[in-house]
């Protein structure tokens, strides 16, 4: 079960290697999906009462889950929304197209800052000091989780419709090819390594494209399971305590089904509660702070391989029945630190709310930077810095992010993230800005 590279949603990577894991964006259904949202709601909301929710290692090693969420939820360039008015529980806008929903923008931009910042992390830094650890820990236990709950979410109205499938192959598959290479591309000159393209072996980040294009396909089929969460659940522990081979990110895809299947199950009175309930605000800041408490205790003995969910049983050397009381404690921890996440998450339009919308250009463009950065060692004067050195990193890492959502990096990357495709995309509208068309992931 190794991967080609550790993946993006960790920290930055381990000394000597590539970076590690990839996390993405969090995306999921489209505008004229909402009707089929609604048909599902019956068939998963029995599941669901309320919302509770990588780093460069060497050449081999398999990068930790942090990745962006999806796409935009009714716009392109967001690998974790696209969702109607139905889909978000916003009303129009007077335009005929639905209003977004700044919360949810919200949510994934703050999500894909914590990608950048555990990416840019090296592994290295990481387990040489415990508080970096532990803010590594706590990073990682809920961010992937949460963006992959918002791609639930939004693949809701997913039924697979021809111009449902088509947008999908535009919006997920092609990046995933045109990234393939570039990643490939960029370890080759920084880390030395040969141009091998494998493209059945998601590089870095890629690992989220394949998966959400995988979850997405599978939508139907939740709809007509009963008690679709408990399987899912059921199939994720399956999963860790079998021997897997990395196609297709297939590991991480089962092992972090439970979310997405979680996401579908939901609908916008689940986090209205958690905008609008008082205590539940009120405690989220203490879960928070818990959470941060408890990964600091338990970092010097902790593998964060745990976390990545592309390790199974026997990598990670525990019998069966410790293993799965482990995974099944870290599905209510997650879960718990999740629902806290989304209840801090700000729910009026700030400045970052825009930049919520095309979270797929900072989650595909940052790991091509942290790629060459730990591959030429740019980082390595910081490592000997501690806490220190990880928030020179952490500040670095949010410039980042923004950075790279801004218009003028979005209209150079444009043409990389999301490409024309004859037959399958239409030509973009004059005067419509990167961010603001409709999304073509379905």
């Amino acid at each position: 079960m190794a991967s080609k590279i550790i993946d993006p949603a960790g920290p930055g990577g381990t000394d000597g290697g590539p970076p590690a894991g990839s996390g993405a964006p969090a995306d999921g259904a489209d505008a004229e999906g909402a009707a089929g949202a609604a048909e599902a709601a019956p068939a998963a909301a029995g599941t669901v009462s309320a919302v509770a929710s990588e780093a460069p290692a060497g050449p081999g090693a398999r990068a930790d889950p942090g990745a962006p969420a999806g796409a935009a939820h009714g716009t392109a360039g967001s690998a974790a929304d696209t969702g109607s008015a139905a889909d978000t529980g916003s009303a129009a806008d007077g335009t005929g197209r639905p209003a977004r929903d700044p919360f949810l923008d919200n949510a994934k931009f703050l999500l894909i800052v914590l990608v950048v910042i555990g990416h840019s992390w090296p592994m290295g830094l990481v387990e040489g000091s415990r508080t970096v650890k532990a803010g590594y820990l706590w990073i990682s236990s809920f961010h992937m989780p949460a963006f992959i709950l918002l791609s639930g979410y939004f693949s809701r109205g997913f039924t697979g419709r021809p111009a449902q499938l088509r947008r999908l192959v535009a919006g997920v598959l092609v990046p995933y090819l045109v990234f393939e290479v570039l990643y490939t591309a960029v370890e080759t000159a920084a880390w030395g390594k040969p141009f091998r393209l494998t493209l059945t072996e998601p590089t870095f980040v890629c690992w989220f494209l394949a998966a959400l294009f995988v979850w997405r396909l599978t939508v139907p089929l939740w709809r007509v399971i009963p008690r679709p969460l408990p399987v899912a659940v059921l199939v994720s522990l399956a999963a860790g305590t079998s021997t897997l081979g990395d196609d297709l990110a297939l590991p991480r895809v089962l092992m972090f089904l439970p979310w997405f299947v979680l996401g579908l199950a939901l609908r916008p009175a689940h986090f209205a509660r958690l905008r609008t309930s008082a205590p539940l605000r009120w405690c989220a800041p203490l879960v928070l702070a818990a959470g941060g408490a408890a990964a600091y205790a338990l970092a010097p003995g902790t593998d964060v391989h745990w976390l990545w969910m592309s390790y199974g049983q026997a990598e990670l050397g525990a019998s069966t029945l410790p293993y799965l009381l482990v995974r099944l404690a870290l599905f209510a921890v997650t879960a718990l630190m999740t629902g806290a996440f989304l209840a801090v998450v700000p729910r009026r339009t700030r400045w970052i709310t825009a930049f919520g919308a095309v979270t797929l250009y900072p989650y595909l463009l940052h790991g091509l930077l942290t790629t060459a950065a730990h591959g030429y060692g740019w980082e390595a004067p910081l490592r000997p810095l501690g806490p220190l050195g990880a928030g020179l990193l952490t500040v670095c890492g949010a410039a980042v992010a923004v950075l790279l959502s801004t218009a003028p990096v979005r209209r150079l990357a444009r043409p990389l993230i999301e490409p024309p495709v004859p037959g399958l995309t239409r030509p973009r509208r004059r005067g419509r800005s990167p961010g603001t068309s409709e999304p073509r992931t379905a």
